[in-house]
């Protein structure tokens, strides 16, 4: 019989799956704006609409992680699952801290990026809030570093998507389970 573990709330579960959902949109999202924008030279309607999209969705994404932050903050996480071993706990803690900071950073730069453009437009609805002066040479190495951190938090994802899945088949601990509760279940029968 498998020993209960102890999972995040629902509230940090909901927090971790609403992030999973935005970057999943924002990364191909990126990429393909990027790859139609500055690659191809194709600057239409539907290069547009996906900037827009990007704007808005990262905009979104970089509340929804301040408040996903501060909710851990004050509630903390359960308890490591036991059979971790200490070396698993600190590459599993620096993992998920440098996705959050990366999570942090990530938007507040694509942010930052569209203020110094200034390209703070979205949808032709509202605009984006600046803070700072238009400099469009700060502004692409801004994006630059944007890009750059982007694809180190999709390499960190990685990580952390291959260990949740190397816990669940190989090592058939409760890692997974903790996100996932429901995969305990399934475990008991």
């Amino acid at each position: 019989m498998r020993e209960t573990h102890q999972t995040f709330t629902s509230t940090a579960r909901r927090f971790h799956w609403w992030t999973v959902a935005f970057v999943a949109v924002l990364v191909p999202v990126g990429i393909y704006m990027n790859y139609r924008g500055n690659v191809l030279g194709i600057f239409d309607e539907v290069t547009n609409t996906l900037y827009s999209a990007h704007k808005l969705v990262g905009f979104t994404l970089l509340w929804i992680i301040v408040a996903r932050l501060g909710y851990r903050l004050v509630r903390g996480a359960p308890p490591d699952e036991p059979t971790l071993e200490p070396w698993q706990k600190v590459v599993s803690k620096l993992n998920h801290w440098g996705m959050y900071i990366l999570l942090l950073t990530v938007p507040l730069l694509g942010w930052f990026g569209v203020q110094l453009y200034p390209a703070l437009d979205v949808f032709g609805l509202f605009s984006l809030p600046a803070l700072v002066s238009p400099d469009q040479a700060t502004a692409e190495r801004v994006f630059a570093i944007h890009k750059t951190l982007a694809l180190v938090l999709v390499g960190l994802i990685a990580v952390h998507v291959g260990a949740a899945l190397y816990h669940y088949f190989v090592r058939k601990d409760g890692v997974l389970q903790r996100m996932i509760p429901s995969l305990a279940r399934r475990d008991r029968s």
